[in-house]
């Protein structure tokens, strides 16, 4: 298959995102003298602005990054934690057995602004000024609307109408829906943009007391403020059906700081992949290649009966495990290092056998006893409404009746100098809570992914951070930066980047023709976002799959469900071609959205 895309590569610096303003937008810091940290960090807040219907300047992001001065890797945390008054018995005592996946109730502190300061102070060169550029100009001045967007407020237009009125006033310019490829404009979230700039330039000091003022700005001044007020005396219909306030004060947006973590990482041949920690779900894409690492995947040959069957039983191991141990580490013990090592592995990889694995098997790590909390949904509220519906699912945008939901952000860059960064941007959606009055953004709802049972590790409790499906990726290669990559996709993200992977380490496709190999997954588990639905021994696969290999999946015991052709996920990657000292830049054809650029 060849999607008639070439892998781009070049000298001075190599980007690529799902959309393309944010990649022109790295790029041209670059080309302003940023490095690799102002370049992420001016395309984040761009893809705010660009794709509101998959993230915003409320929501998240984990970000993993190479510093060439440093010589090391590190994770900033984004990932904002549960309110300190979210407890159990409060949801019991509303009558839920699950936290909605809309609304105030399951809000979060928002963690990308802070995650972008801190990676800023640390890291970037340029002035704040210079990184909000591009995503104050299209906030202000208008972009074009893509399709998926409008699609998502012409649904949802009644709810902001109706209930979500201060949504109604940024996205239903004239009192209608925009239409898809429409100048839109957000003049609100460019005067927020734009305070936090003025509160900055107002401090004494240079660039990292003003980034300083900035992040003091939003977590301790205007912005948490808004917050506090809205949620305090507000309240919101959500899923339930009902209105509900929420639990989010400024005080518990005050307390928090973005962490700076060491990554978790996995030696496989050459490669030494570094992911954020089991806060995330992107352990289980090390998992999976821990036990990938006992089979001989080029033998079986890419993308035949044997190497899809295999990737996928073993993809529900790491998954069921993720299952049963992941979730924040401050607040439970995680036995990651036991996940990770070879005997472990080896004892898992024994249960992979010819046909597919019907049950959820998570494993014992030191012989402790797995635990999986059983999902309990709430019944959809009866409605005619079709919004109604659309906001009992926990997705970002409006689901339509495909495998294929390509939602959340991406963002890699690779500089001159030799630093490197991944970012998958989330949360903050417009379908998942009002705007707040005042500021042009909404809050995430990322406690929907935690569970109302005690003693789990992703248990609901006080200043928690929720097990969030976002999962860059970073991988060094004999101790310098090779691959940067990401895609949207909830928790799918880490089988269609496992593929992406793979393809490079195991069968030497570069990278363009990577992004554009076949493409599948495993719906086994429980899927993260409200309704929490799991579809055992059904995999999907893009439907360009040799015939001969899907019946013989079949054979297998797989229920395989085809996909349109090039429809599951939205991989984005850079690297580094160490012979020959060039830089790489790739974008999946997927969606013909997703946008990479390299000189």
């Amino acid at each position: 298959m060849n999607a008639g895309r070439p892998e781009l590569t070049g000298t001075f610096g190599a980007v690529s995102s799902t959309h393309w303003l944010p990649a022109a937008a790295a790029m041209a810091v670059l080309e302003k003298g940023g490095n690799a940290f102002d370049a992420a960090a001016s395309a984040g807040f761009v893809l705010q602005v660009v794709e509101p219907h998959f993230n915003g300047l409320g929501g998240d992001v984990p970000i993993v990054s190479y510093s060439a001065a440093t010589n090391s890797v590190q994770v900033v945390c984004g990932q904002g934690p549960t309110p300190q008054a979210a407890t159990i018995d409060h949801i019991r005592s509303l009558g839920l057995n699950e936290i909605p996946g809309s609304g105030l109730l399951p809000a979060v502190v928002p963690g990308a602004f802070g995650a972008w300061m801190r990676l800023l102070s640390e890291h970037g060169t340029l002035p704040l000024a210079d990184i909000l550029d591009h995503a104050i100009g299209y906030a202000e001045n208008g972009f074009p609307l893509l399709a998926g967007t409008a699609d998502a407020i012409e649904v949802l237009a009644p709810l902001f109408m109706t209930e979500w009125v201060e949504s109604g006033r940024v996205y239903l310019p004239d009192g209608r829906p925009p239409a898809v490829g429409s100048r839109f404009r957000n003049p609100v979230l460019a005067d927020t943009y734009k305070r936090l700039l003025r509160e900055a330039a107002a401090v004494a000091g240079g660039r990292e007391a003003q980034i300083a003022a900035a992040e003091r700005a939003f977590y301790q001044g205007f912005v948490a403020e808004a917050i506090d007020t809205f949620v305090s005396t507000t309240e919101v219909l959500d899923s339930t059906g009902r209105r509900n306030k929420g639990l989010l004060t400024g005080q518990d947006m005050s307390n928090w700081h973005a962490p700076v973590e060491r990554s978790v990482q996995l030696q496989y041949g050459d490669y030494a992949v570094h992911k954020p920690g089991p806060w995330s779900q992107s352990p289980v894409f090390l998992q999976q290649l821990a036990l990938l690492d006992g089979f001989d995947l080029r033998g079986m040959g890419l993308n035949s009966a044997d190497y899809i069957h295999t990737v996928a039983e073993c993809a529900k191991l790491a998954f069921a495990d993720r299952e049963a141990w992941y979730g924040d580490p401050d607040h439970s013990d995680i036995p990651m290092d036991v996940l990770l090592s070879p005997g472990y592995s080896a004892e898992r990889r024994r249960l992979v056998e010819a046909k597919a694995a019907e049950a959820l098997r998570p494993g014992s790590p030191s012989g402790r006893r797995p635990f999986v909390p059983e999902q309990v949904a709430d019944a959809p509220v009866p409605t005619d409404s079709h919004w109604m519906s659309q906001i009992h699912n926990g997705l970002p945008t409006v689901v339509k009746a495909t495998a294929a939901r390509n939602d959340t952000c991406t963002i890699v860059v690779a500089d001159r100098f030799g630093n490197m960064v991944a970012a998958v941007p989330s949360g903050g959606w417009l379908k998942s809570s009002p705007v707040i009055p005042g500021l042009g953004l909404s809050l995430g709802t990322r406690a929907q992914t935690m569970t109302l049972t005690e003693g789990h590790p992703n248990s609901f409790g006080p200043g928690r951070r929720p097990r969030t499906t976002l999962s860059p990726s970073l991988v060094l290669k004999h101790g310098k930066p090779a691959l940067a990559f990401g895609t949207p996709g909830g928790d799918r993200q880490d089988q269609w980047t496992l593929g992406f992977f793979l393809a490079v380490a195991e069968f030497g496709l570069d990278l363009q023709s990577a992004t554009e190999t076949l493409a599948f997954h495993t719906d086994h588990f429980a899927a993260s976002f409200t309704p929490h639905e799991s579809r055992p021994k059904v995999l999907v696969v893009e439907r360009d799959c040799d015939p001969d290999v899907i019946e013989e999946l079949r054979s297998r015991g797989h229920e395989v469900e085809l996909v349109p052709e090039l429809s599951l996920g939205k991989v984005c990657a850079v690297g580094v071609n160490q012979d020959r000292d060039l830089l790489q830049a790739a974008a999946s054809p997927r969606g013909r959205q997703p946008y990479a650029m390299c000189r």
